[in-house]
């Protein structure tokens, strides 16, 4: 039987910490920091293994992606057209498994055709600057409907959803209901920016399902909402009635079961504190399902395994890995090496 693998990744935007891409290998203990052939520091702000070639893996850095063939061991710089862009999203296409794209900031979208060998432009959306933030918006979530191949849907922090009808060619704004929710006083925030429609507008993650057929889940700085006209219009799934964290870093559907649902709850986005919760009826209710470990910090991101319905992994902001291999019956902490902070995603496979 092939080993199985967790992955983190780290940022270098606080000083003085450890940045990278780090694998442990499941049934051992520490970490193992992959630097062969990555630029050095090297800034991970996501991390994609290919669910049908768990030998192929993508990361996204401050200077494009990198692929590795062998799970993360050697690194190598595919041909990219741009240097100095920063890949925060990275999607495989779930029908054409050579087919790749990569989101990007200062907001762009980039495709490969070949597994991630050689990439190109596809689109630089333009879209209402509503939001001056003191960071280039950029595309943190690319989502594709399984059955309208040429559905795509992306989230920007911060600036809302776009929608894209032609495979990514061109993209149209989706954000027109997140600001009519925004008048809403329980969803008002402005933190940096010079609207309090800031904290709808700051997208973290979003997600399709074969089980819903046209919504789109996304989680943003106010909660959890869902569309179920394809980003026309948004609704607050109200996520706090279930649960004290509303601060959403993530939702995804299970690979086995997709009107399974799960998301990262937090404080807000430096916390203390996070939580992983879990729906088993598209977000009507949810339950918080990490039990038996303490979060001590913002949960950044989760990892579903797409061939293990069991096994789940979540990462907070300050490099705490939590996972449960028995569908959350139990759960175990796996800290990264000090100095890991930043942490913005993580996989296993």
């Amino acid at each position: 039987m092939a080993a199985s693998y967790v992955y983190a990744g780290a940022g270098m935007w606080r000083g003085g910490s450890k940045s990278g891409v780090f694998r442990r290998r499941l049934g051992e203990e520490g970490w193992e920091q992959l630097k062969t052939g990555l630029p050095d520091p090297a800034s991970v702000h996501t991390i994609t293994v290919h669910p049908q070639n768990p030998e192929q893996i993508y990361i996204g850095t401050q200077d494009g992606p990198f692929v590795s063939t062998d799970r993360g061991t050697h690194w190598h710089r595919p041909d990219f057209p741009d240097h100095g862009v920063q890949i925060w999203s990275i999607l495989v296409h779930p029908n054409q498994p050579r087919t790749i794209f990569a989101g990007a900031a200062p907001v762009a979208i980039y495709r490969s055709d070949d597994a991630g060998e050689h990439w190109r432009l596809l689109a630089r959306p333009a879209l209402p600057d509503r939001a001056k933030m003191p960071f280039p918006c950029r595309v943190m979530r690319i989502a594709l409907d399984a059955k309208r191949g040429n559905d795509l849907y992306a989230t920007i922090e911060v600036n809302g959803v776009m929608r894209s009808r032609d495979g990514g060619e061109s993209w149209s704004d989706c954000s027109a209901g997140l600001l009519r929710l925004s008048e809403q006083p329980q969803l008002k925030s402005k933190l940096v920016s010079n609207t309090e429609a800031e904290g709808m507008l700051d997208g973290h993650a979003l997600c399709v399902t074969s089980a819903d057929p046209g919504a789109v889940f996304l989680a943003c700085r106010m909660g959890l909402f869902r569309s179920g006209d394809g980003g026309d219009s948004w609704d607050d799934m109200e996520v706090r009635r279930f649960s004290p964290l509303t601060y959403a870093r993530d939702i995804r559907p299970a690979p086995q079961e997709p009107r399974r649902l799960y998301a990262c709850l937090s404080v807000h986005a430096t916390g203390d504190t996070g939580s992983l919760a879990r729906s088993a009826d598209l977000g009507r209710t949810w339950q918080r399902i990490d039990h038996g470990v303490r979060p001590t910090g913002t949960m950044m991101n989760l990892a579903l395994d797409p061939h293990d319905p069991n096994r789940v992994y979540g990462a907070t902001r300050n490099g705490q890995i939590i996972g449960t291999e028995d569908g959350g019956m139990t759960w175990q902490e796996h800290r990264l090496p000090a100095g890991c902070e930043d942490v913005y995603t993580v996989a296993c496979s």
